[in-house]
C-alpha cells in the first residue's frame, strides 16, 4: 500500500517523531491528516486537521472519533517515559495508561472505520519492548505489554483485512531521550523509516540503525515463529 490520498491520523503528533510523521505523510501524498494533540496545534499544509486528543481520556477519544468520517490508518505514536524504580507503582500506572491503554482505547474507537476501509494500525513502540532497558523498568513493562497488544490485534483482525504493525524503535534524538548520552537517530530519519516499512507491509518495522542491526535475527527468531504458529489458532473462547 501507498500513503496516497489516504487519511491518516497520528497521535502525539505535535512534536518529535509525532510532528515528522505528519510531514513525511504529507510528502508521500496523504489526503488528509488528523493530527492528535494533547495542547493546541497549527500546521500550515491545509490537509492537516488538528485534534484535540489525550489518549488517556475517554471523552476526548470519542469526540475525535465524531469528528473522523473516514480512516485508511492510524498511527498510535504517543508516549510518554519516566526514570523510575520498580517499586514506584503510581509512575507504573501513568504509564501504561499512556502507553498500553492509550493505544488500546484509540484502536478500538476507531476500529469500525478501519474495518471499513480494510486500513492499517500502526503501533510505535521500542526496542525496550522486547528486552527491558536497567534503567527505565517500568517504560519498558508498558512498552512490552503494547507489543502484546499490537500481537493480539494482529491475530484478531487479519480476518477483516486490517493490518497491525509494531515499530520497534532504537533511541531517537527526542525531548523523551535528551539525558541519555548515546547515539541517537533523528525524528525524521525514524518517521522515514517507519512509513517505508508501512508501505512495504512489514509486520515489525525497524525505523533505525540500532533497531535495523537485530531486524534479520528477530524475523527468523523463534519468538516470531512461534507467533506465526499461534496465530493459526482460532479465536474466541474455546470453552464455548
Amino acid at each position: 500500500m501507498t500513503l496516497a490520498d489516504k487519511t491518516v491520523l497520528v497521535t502525539g503528533a505535535n512534536r518529535g517523531i509525532g510532528r515528522a510523521l505528519v510531514d513525511e505523510a504529507l510528502k508521500r501524498g496523504a489526503r488528509r491528516i488528523f493530527a492528535g494533540t494533547r495542547q493546541p496545534f497549527v500546521h500550515p499544509d491545509r490537509r492537516v486537521t488538528p485534534l484535540t486528543l489525550d489518549v488517556t481520556d475517554e471523552n476526548q477519544v470519542q469526540r475525535a472519533v465524531e469528528r473522523v468520517e473516514s480512516l485508511d490508518i492510524l498511527i498510535n505514536n504517543a508516549g510518554l517515559d519516566a526514570y523510575a524504580d520498580l517499586g514506584d507503582r503510581a509512575t507504573l500506572q501513568r504509564l501504561l495508561s499512556t502507553n498500553f491503554f492509550g493505544p488500546y482505547n484509540v484502536t478500538l474507537a476507531f476500529l469500525p472505520l478501519l474495518t471499513r476501509s480494510r486500513g492499517v494500525i500502526v503501533n510505535h513502540l521500542s526496542m525496550a519492548a522486547l528486552a527491558p532497558v536497567p534503567f527505565s523498568p517500568l517504560y519498558s513493562i508498558s512498552k512490552a505489554a503494547a507489543f502484546s497488544l499490537t500481537q493480539s490485534l494482529r491475530a484478531h483482525l487479519s480476518a477483516r483485512g486490517v493490518s497491525v504493525h509494531a515499530v520497534l524503535t532504537g533511541p531517537v534524538d527526542t525531548d523523551m531521550t535528551r539525558a541519555l548520552d548515546i547515539p541517537k537517530s533523528s525524528p525524521e530519519s525514524v518517521a522515514t523509516g517507519i512509513l517505508d516499512g508501512v508501505e512495504n507491509g512489514e509486520e515489525d518495522i525497524f525505523p533505525d540503525r540500532m533497531s535495523l542491526s537485530v531486524a534479520e535475527s528477530w524475523r527468523s527468531g523463534v519468538t516470531k515463529a512461534l507467533e506465526r504458529q499461534f496465530s493459526s489458532l482460532p479465536t474466541g473462547n474455546p470453552a464455548r
